[in-house]
């Protein structure tokens, strides 16, 4: 998918976020070979509500600032992509399975 013209930039972030969950830390640590919407973070979102996913957005956001505040840009990095796919899951659970788009 190609990005309109003027955010090249957003879509290669938001292709890296998808990248990280696919294939990166998201997938060794918490998909198990499950589907996104099947993962353990959309389960306990169904259990207790959007504010765990949105939570722990806000909570990579803190350490993304720590990292980079500290001069670790490869760390805040892996963090803001958790962090935009925490939001992701915030989105897809507000609007259903995600199979609707």
């Amino acid at each position: 998918m190609s990005a309109p013209a003027g955010y090249e930039t957003l879509a290669a972030v938001l292709q890296a976020a998808l990248t990280e969950a696919a294939e990166g830390k998201g997938r060794d640590r918490h998909a198990s070979g499950k589907p996104f919407e099947r993962q353990p973070m959309m389960a306990i979102t169904a259990m207790v509500g959007v504010g765990f996913p949105l939570g722990q957005a806000q909570k990579k956001a803190q350490e993304a600032a720590r990292f980079a505040q500290a001069g670790d840009t490869a760390r805040a990095r892996a963090e803001i992509l958790g962090g935009i796919n925490y939001l992701a899951g915030a989105l897809v659970a507000l609007e259903g399975d995600g199979h609707d788009r």
